[in-house]
């Protein structure tokens, strides 16, 4: 098996043997579920057990030639790697051996115990109720942990492995009841042996007769064919090779069908789905390297986690160099999966020099822009599978128009949002600007949570009386995003949330200016107590020309962060400025007009205080913001509702 870097957890150790050397542990609580799960489930595919313990055995193979090129000893002049397949039909045993890297006794506890990626027990327990093939594949596919499907088919797994460079081996066994057990063990070469004591035949089950050469000679070409290591299956004394070696991505794309790009796919990913879209690559001339990449058609859990890996495997003369190789693509195209061959660097290549390297920045730059074409060509010519597309990865392709001045356009061209014109439907920029009214000079857009909460948001107002369409922003990097694209198509992106709202002819902008200095002049004193009020959390309090309905509301200057996005940078960051909004108040709304009554009546009245809290809070609550203290405005408005029903 593959060694791979996981998070080390402590595995409880429930008794020992000191003289034989032997110690018994439990799994891993999630490990535990799953392998309940996977051993009562209907999971009908239970054949592609083999295709994941080759994958692993390939892994093996690849990390030993990876490893040997720092350290010549782990591989010996005129090794023959390979995998080879032992089959005993009358002990109902399968054996899958290969000669690679190995594990040391503590790998194989942390390897083989536990899954070291958050969200596993959600995953494990969604699969728990819908017992499906999709869901349990998925959770194979998400968390790597193709090994445990041995359980699906085996009633005891044995695994004895050798590190290479070590002088011991070490054996692991379990029935998947709970627990397993480790004790010293011998192997004459390093690398790993996993032996399936097999359950009984049963073809309504999916257990076929994994003994049978037929029945492995046809898993194995259907799933494992590309694998670059003969897989050898032991007939006798005779072995035959049952895949072709041919890496396929040194094949032309006409002798590739979509079925072996879809298990190549599986194999690097351990993604039981299809791909979405399958991209190849060949590049002649003064750079030479070959390109095989794949869309996947979900999102894995940890996309956006930030410490989330992202790479594509990085071969030199068919040579695997790096597993993930993130100087190869943008972090915003982190879910392209796949693999580049390159003939031009030097096998010994580390990851210092290709972050210098000219060839690398050149092969980035190819990368980059075969992509971004692919997913131009499917928004064009196949709007359901660019829309699926959008739905799982659209959130990180929207962070390079931030981060990547050079494609900018390129992105802004496949970035798609929700409108107030459609529910239904997304829309583009260009889209937006061919439905613009003949007065509208700006592309409007508000800023927030999800789009339920934004429809209602008292900012709207005046567009909707207007009939004017606008853009919902329902991601953070979406507010990114507009700050580095200030304009589109010679239009403005403007906020409806943010400084002095403009809408109509100049000649009607300038009315409305006229109508609303002369209602301030009848405000002011009103207005600017308000603010000695609230100074603590509003900059300025005046009225407003974008409300028709809601008496209050906060925007925010022009450049300054909205609300959600100032949330999320602390949350990143830890340091966002707390910023001090606008508080706008509709002076033709009752609650608005009678308060100016009473103000005007008493300026001291204990009144005042109570209701600029109050509509400071409404217009917190109304942009969707939590409310500072929300004890301190529940005692208020509980108070305004008792006054109501008088004396």
């Amino acid at each position: 098996m593959a060694t791979k870097k996981t998070t080390k957890k402590k595995t409880k150790k429930t008794g020992t043997d000191s003289g034989s050397g032997s110690e018994t542990f439990s799994f891993q609580t999630e490990v535990q579920k799953l392998l309940d799960l996977m051993v009562h489930s209907l999971y009908s595919h239970k054949e592609i057990f083999l295709r994941e313990l080759i994958s692993n055995a390939s892994d093996a193979l690849d990390r030993l030639r990876f490893e040997s090129l720092t350290n010549s000893e782990l591989l010996s002049e005129g090794t023959k790697l390979e995998i080879r397949l032992e089959a005993d039909g009358k002990e109902r045993l399968l054996t899958i051996h290969d000669n690679g890297i190995g594990m040391t006794r503590q790998e194989v506890i942390d390897n083989i115990g536990t899954i070291a990626k958050s969200g596993t027990q959600e995953l494990a327990e969604k699969m728990r109720k819908s017992r499906s093939d999709e869901a349990l594949g998925e959770l194979i596919g998400q968390f790597g942990v193709g090994f445990y499907s041995s359980f699906m088919v085996a009633d005891k797994v044995v695994v004895v492995t050798r590190r290479a460079g070590e002088p011991s081996a070490t054996r692991w066994e379990s029935s998947g009841q709970g627990q397993f057990t480790v004790e010293p063990s011998e192997r004459e070469t390093n690398g790993t042996s996993v032996i399936l004591h097999l359950k009984a035949v049963d073809e309504e089950e999916g257990l076929e007769d994994f003994t049978d050469q037929a029945v492995l000679s046809r898993i194995v070409k259907r799933y494992s064919d590309f694998i670059a290591y003969p897989i050898v299956l032991k007939a006798g004394d005779e072995g035959k090779t049952l895949n072709s070696m041919k890496p396929i991505w040194e094949r032309s794309a006409s002798e590739v069908n979509d079925e072996e790009y879809s298990e190549f796919y599986k194999h690097i990913t351990h993604d039981w789905r299809d791909p979405l879209e399958t991209i190849v690559q060949k590049a002649e001339g003064l750079l030479e390297y070959k390109a095989l990449l794949f869309i996947p058609s979900e999102a894995p859990v940890d996309l956006y986690f930030v410490g989330s890996e992202s790479g594509l495997k990085l071969y030199v003369k068919r040579v695997l160099i790096m597993e993930t190789c993130e100087e190869l693509l943008p972090r915003y195209l982190r879910f392209v999966r796949g693999v580049v061959d390159s003939s031009d660097l030097p096998l010994n290549v580390s990851r210092e020099i290709l972050q210098q390297d000219r060839q690398i920045r050149q092969m980035r730059k190819g990368l980059l822009k075969k992509v971004l074409d692919a997913l131009q060509s499917m928004r064009e010519t196949d709007e359901a599978k660019y829309l699926k597309f959008w739905t799982a990865f659209g959130r990180a392709l929207k962070e390079g128009v931030p981060e990547d001045f050079e494609n900018k356009d390129k992105i802004v061209s496949l970035c798609l949002f929700e409108s107030s014109a459609d529910s239904e439907k997304l829309t583009s920029l260009s889209d937006y600007v061919s439905r613009m009214k003949d007065e509208q000079d700006a592309i409007y857009y508000i800023a927030g949570g999800p789009r339920e909460m934004l429809e209602s948001s008292p900012h709207l107002e005046a567009f909707r009386d207007r009939g004017l369409e606008v853009l919902f922003l329902t991601d953070a990097v979406d507010e990114l995003l507009v700050q580095a694209l200030p304009e589109f198509e010679g239009k403005t992106l403007r906020s409806a949330g943010k400084g002095t709202l403009e809408l109509g002819s100049e000649e009607e902008r300038k009315q409305k200016k006229r109508d609303l200095d002369e209602k301030t002049k009848g405000f002011d004193e009103l207005l600017t107590r308000m603010q000695k009020i609230l100074d603590d959390r509003v900059k300025e309090v005046r009225l407003s020309n974008r409300l028709t309905t809601s008496p209050a509301c906060l925007v925010g200057g022009e450049h300054e962060f909205s609300p959600r996005l100032e949330s999320w940078l602390r949350e990143q960051r830890g340091d966002a400025p707390v910023l001090r909004r606008i508080l706008e108040l509709n002076a033709d709304h009752e609650v608005v007009t009678r308060l100016k009554a009473r103000f005007d009546v008493d300026e001291s009245s204990e009144l005042i205080p109570e209701y600029a809290e109050l509509l400071y809070g409404y217009a917190v609550l109304a942009e969707g913001s939590p409310l500072r203290d929300p004890a301190a405005f529940a005692r208020r408005f509980a108070d305004l509702m008792a006054r109501g029903f008088g004396p």
